[in-house]
Parts: C-alpha cells; sequence; structure tokens
C-alpha cells in the first residue's frame, strides 16, 4: 500500500447522463494518518450464501475422514485451487424444517434454512417465519453500504403453481426481512447492473428500452471524470481503478451479447431481456455481478440461489439430459447417482468462478474473498431420503473474520444448524442473543476456537 496526501471519500463516484460508478477502495480512500494501519477503513466483512436444492449425492461430497482435507472428494474439485480456504462442516441438522406446519421437504427446507424456526404457513399468501440470519447481518452490516443487502437467483423469480404444496415464497428465496415478509430474488442480470450502477433516470419503459440498447457503454458517459480521477491518483491506485472498469466494460458486454442473442433466438415478447441463453453464462454473469458489488462496497451481504427447490432444470450440456429434481429421487441406483453427482458437481463449478473472482480482486492488503465469508450449502442431504440432518456445508474464505481452512469438522449428530448461522455471524462482528433454535456457537471453525 501507497500512504500519498490524495484523500478521496470511500462513497466518491462517477457521475454523467444518468449513470453513476460507483469506485472500488483505492489507497487513495484512506486517510494518510491511518493509512499505515489498514483497520480504519477496510478490511470490511461481507457475507455471501450460496444455496443448491435437491439434496446431495452425499457419497461424492462427503470427505474421506475428519481432519486436514488431503484431498477434496470429487463434488468440490473445481475448488481444489483453494483447499487451505475450505472448511467442510457436516453432522448439523436444520430440525425446524421437520416441525413446519404445511408443504413438503423441498418447501421446508428452503424456507427454513436461513431462519432455523418453523414456519407456519396458514395459507399460500399469508406465511409466518422467521428472519433469515443473512438480513440480522444486513442489519448490521448495511448500515454502511448503498444495498443492505442483494437477493440473487437464476431460476425465474415467476414460477408458481410448483411449490411443494406450499407458498411459493417458501421456495423462491431464503431471505427474510421480517417473520412476514420475504425478499423476492432478481435472476435477471440487466436488472442487477442497473440496481448497482444506475439507469437512464426515467421511469419511462420507453426512455428505459432506449438505455438497454445504447451501443455506448455507461463508463463513456464518466470519461472525463475517469481522466481527471486518473491524474491525481498514485500509480497503484491507477492500475486497481483500471482493472475495476475493465471489468464493469465486460460485464456490460456480455449483457449486450446477451440481450441480443435473446433477441435473435428467443423471440417471445415477454422474455426477460439481459438473461444468457445458457446456465453456465448466466451464473457466470450473476457472480461477476455479485463481485462488483462486493468491490465496490454496494453491499455486503448476499443470498444466492443456484436452483429453487424442486427445480426440474435438466443439464444435458454436462451429459445430464434428466430433470433435477426426479433424478434426485436415485432409490440408490448407481448410475442415477453418478448424474446427480455431475450436477452437483456442475453447481460447484458455478460457485467456484465467485470464488477465484473474489480470490484475485484485490481489497486492502489482501483480496476480496479474504474479507468476505461464502457458505455453500443446503437443507436436504440425501436427495433420496430427504433427511434434513447431516448437511453438507462449505464454508470458504474468511481469513480477515478467522476461518481456518483445509479442513473437514464434523459435528455430533443432531448439532443444530443455527449454531453455525451464530458462529457465522460473530465472525462479522455481529452479536446476537438467540437465533432459532441454537444452544451456542461452534467450536473449531476459526482460528480462536
Amino acid at each position: 500500500m501507497i500512504i500519498t496526501k490524495q484523500h478521496l471519500s470511500r462513497r466518491t463516484v462517477l457521475r454523467g447522463l444518468g449513470a453513476s460508478v460507483a469506485l472500488p477502495l483505492l489507497d487513495s480512500m484512506v486517510p494518510a494518518l491511518t493509512a499505515t494501519s489498514r483497520t480504519a477503513a477496510a478490511p470490511v466483512q461481507r457475507l455471501a450464501m450460496v444455496y443448491v436444492p435437491n439434496g446431495m449425492a452425499m457419497g461424492y461430497w462427503m470427505p474421506k475422514a475428519e481432519g486436514p482435507l488431503d484431498e477434496l472428494p470429487p463434488t468440490l474439485e473445481s475448488l481444489s485451487d483453494y483447499r487451505d480456504k475450505i472448511l467442510m462442516v457436516s453432522g448439523l441438522a436444520d430440525k425446524s424444517a421437520g416441525l413446519s406446519n404445511r408443504g413438503g421437504d423441498h418447501a421446508r427446507a428452503a424456507g427454513t434454512y436461513l431462519t432455523c424456526v418453523p414456519y407456519r404457513a396458514i395459507s399460500d399468501s399469508n406465511v409466518h417465519a422467521g428472519v433469515s440470519m443473512d438480513q440480522i447481518a444486513a442489519r448490521q452490516l448495511g448500515q454502511e453500504t448503498q444495498l443492505a443487502s442483494l437477493e440473487l437467483a437464476l431460476d425465474s423469480v415467476a414460477v408458481l403453481g410448483s411449490c411443494d404444496g406450499a407458498s411459493c415464497a417458501l421456495t423462491n428465496t431464503l431471505a427474510w426481512r421480517t417473520p412476514t415478509t420475504p425478499l423476492p430474488c432478481e435472476n435477471d442480470p440487466r436488472a442487477i447492473f442497473e440496481r448497482l450502477f444506475g439507469t437512464s433516470g426515467s421511469t419511462d419503459a420507453g426512455a428505459r428500452l432506449e438505455r438497454i440498447h445504447r451501443d455506448r457503454s455507461m463508463l463513456d458517459f464518466v470519461g472525463e471524470q475517469i481522466a481527471d480521477l486518473e491524474r491525481v491518483l498514485g500509480w497503484s491506485d491507477r492500475t486497481r481503478l483500471d482493472q475495476y472498469l475493465e471489468s464493469v466494460r465486460d460485464v456490460e458486454r456480455r449483457l449486450q451479447m446477451a440481450e441480443a442473442q435473446n433477441a435473435r433466438e428467443l423471440p417471445v415478447v415477454d422474455q426477460p431481456m439481459g438473461i444468457p441463453s445458457t446456465y453456465a453464462e448466466h451464473a457466470t454473469l450473476m457472480m461477476d455481478l455479485l463481485a462488483l458489488a462486493y468491490q465496490t462496497d454496494l453491499t455486503r451481504v448476499s443470498t444466492f440461489m443456484l436452483a429453487r427447490e424442486i427445480s426440474g432444470r435438466a443439464y444435458p450440456e454436462i451429459g445430464v439430459p434428466d430433470s433435477h429434481h426426479p433424478l434426485s429421487h436415485h432409490m440408490n441406483e448407481p448410475a442415477k447417482l453418478e448424474r446427480l453427482s455431475k450436477i452437483n458437481a456442475f453447481h460447484m463449478e458455478q460457485f467456484a468462478h465467485l470464488v477465484e473472482t473474489l480470490a484475485t480482486t484485490p481489497d486492502g492488503d489482501g483480496t476480496l474473498l479474504d474479507s468476505s465469508l461464502l457458505v455453500h450449502g443446503t437443507a436436504i442431504s440425501d436427495s433420496n431420503t430427504h433427511f434434513h440432518d447431516d448437511l453438507p456445508i462449505t464454508m470458504v474464505g474468511g481469513t480477515t473474520a478467522g476461518l481456518r481452512g483445509g479442513r473437514h469438522v464434523r459435528f455430533a449428530e443432531g448439532t443444530p444448524l443455527a449454531n453455525l448461522w451464530v458462529t457465522a455471524l460473530a465472525m462479522m462482528d455481529v452479536t446476537v442473543d438467540a437465533f432459532g433454535d441454537s444452544n451456542g456457537q461452534l467450536e473449531h471453525l476459526t482460528d480462536i476456537a
């Protein structure tokens, strides 16, 4: 880090013709008197809860033994470059899923995963659940950001009528701001991009459509300010800014390509614009948008559903033409388990892209991954039995929060999942007196305990 006399506000943005571009953390945003001790300005703590549906082929996820991760199990092979930052957790149980009063195991899984309290579904539009742990984090961490949290998904949020016998809110989101207020997920990259960086400044549909189809990058509208800013920045900050702006341009380019492809290949009037034609492209673009949101400190908390519970998506691109949900009822048939494991591994590959992006993005004296705690998991273990115990949870990053990776830690059977969330919140410096059915924090996750 280079200490300079030039000081920029942490919330400095570039603006022009309806476009606004937030900036990443630069050395020039750290006051000179505190720059030698980064604690005053960075790193901040970030939390991402990534969810996969329909359970897991557990034999492909479970490590061979407790202790050091000398070898990653097949499902996690895409994370091999970050083995020392991975903490695999087993033995935890979401008991509240079995106590909820309506719907099947899939609705119960997603509906209680981050709340850890049984929900009461009186009708499809009247559900009383609990405040989710991400929103508890957002209440504190969101005080410093433009957006308290981001709720992302890859499946359409308009899916109705196939919600496992309960309110669709229970399968379409993980985040609950209050016991009766679920937060809807967004799966359109264009909508997320505009939420982060703004639109044309008009709510008129015609103006918005014109803005979407402009060939010029939003960065062109703030080009003069970028040039002025770069003249007063040090070499390190100029390099960091150039890398960030190139990432923004790349996301814009991919959005434009996706929209053009959708217009040619899927000429359906109500087809959402900006959604790439393949699952992997869609996931990668959404992950990159989340990384940008973290890099610019627009938010510090997110949930991300790689698919919704009872998802029937097929994955022929990886050799699995089967519908995911029916395949998850594998009846312990080896061939079905192998195909299911390919889906689990494919989902993990999308998560691995986020890990790699954060790990290669500077943040303070480390990387974004160092200051981010990522949790990949589900509230169903063996997809055939639909049990909500011995859940497959993978934690990555969190170096500044004290997470000690490179290990598999197994807890006593039936240990409340809520204990993990209380511990994760504590790692974010968010203290709660009680949460769900928690009976304490978990030991052996950090350098301290």
